[in-house]
């Protein structure tokens, strides 16, 4: 039996999940490990949703046991960070940009999220490369795991500006380079926070560009921006940029360019602990950054 793990809005249960064979361009894996998201909690308290059962857990790492006929990238065996769903099933098949081969079974190969912090820089690349330069600054709210991610690809890309992160948590991490206070102006905005402060606060300069990296809800009528010629823009996992943002993550993961093992902080096992997965990513107890559920017993 192909299980899955699945919301309709008041928390999670398991159900059947039919699994055809992959298509020409589809592979089939079996489920390793999948992240629980913070969207999936959203999802699962109502917030939104629900998702049809075909598109819940996107933060998936499998093992490859079928491919389609077109498929020449990886065989039977291999690993793969995949960003399709269901990722909360068993096994599923996954569409031929939908996964990323990686070289082993290890959490910081779950791709996906890495790929959401890589993305909030490289799809609004050349906006935000217009605006570096000598002098220029940028500004980070939000100090958690995106937030890191998206620190590491504007030096990656060799951006020239001032960085300056604000926020509260991972202090240890990030040291001398986290703040709480803002001062002066900034030429790019990559907010990360559930804070209102990029509309409230008196933080932007002239033609300044704003990205939009998570979900917030806010009350403003746009006049600062207005009158500033500011710019905003939302990226978002659902363009065919995102795929090379999983390739990035891959490449810069391997090479040691990111190191994200530190945030992954508790694992559950599927067949006994997958309730209490989705319940601490709810209340988030002391420590907790990430977790993900594993499949495999002997191999978390």
């Amino acid at each position: 039996m192909n299980r899955i793990l699945v919301t309709n809005g008041k928390g999670f249960f398991e159900t059947v999940y039919h699994c055809n064979d992959p298509t020409d361009n589809e592979i089939q894996v079996n489920n390793v490990m999948t992240g629980v998201c913070r969207s999936d909690i959203d999802m699962m308290m109502g917030k939104f949703g629900p998702l049809p059962l075909h598109m819940q857990g996107h933060e998936g790492l499998g093992q490859v046991v079928k491919i389609g006929k077109n498929v020449q990238d990886v065989v039977p065996g291999d690993y793969v960070a995949t960003r399709g769903e269901p990722a909360y099933a068993d096994t599923y098949n996954v569409r031929s940009t939908e996964y990323v081969k990686v070289p082993e079974a290890h959490p910081r190969y779950i791709l996906e999220p890495v790929a959401c912090g890589i993305n909030v820089v490289t799809q609004p690349l050349r906006e935000i490369a217009e605006r570096s330069g000598p002098g220029k600054r940028l500004l980070i709210l939000g100090s958690g795991f995106l937030a890191w991610v998206a620190y590491h690809t504007v030096l990656l890309n060799h951006l020239d500006f001032e960085i300056t992160v604000i926020g509260n948590s991972n202090k240890d991490l990030w040291g001398d380079k986290l703040s709480n206070i803002y001062h002066g102006k900034f030429d790019v905005v990559i907010d990360l926070s559930s804070h209102p402060d990029v509309f409230t606060e008196d933080i932007l300069n002239n033609e300044a560009l704003i990205v939009m990296g998570t979900q917030k809800e806010i009350h403003t009528n746009f006049s600062n921006l207005l009158w500033k010629a500011c710019t905003i823009v939302f990226p978002s996992p659902r363009t065919d940029k995102f795929y090379k943002a999983m390739q990035d993550a891959e490449y810069w993961i391997t090479n040691g360019d990111i190191n994200v093992d530190m945030f992954w902080t508790k694992s559950y096992y599927r067949d006994t602990a997958w309730q209490q997965a989705f319940n601490d990513g709810h209340i988030r107890p002391l420590g907790y950054s990430r977790g993900y559920i594993y499949w495999n017993k002997n191999g978390n």
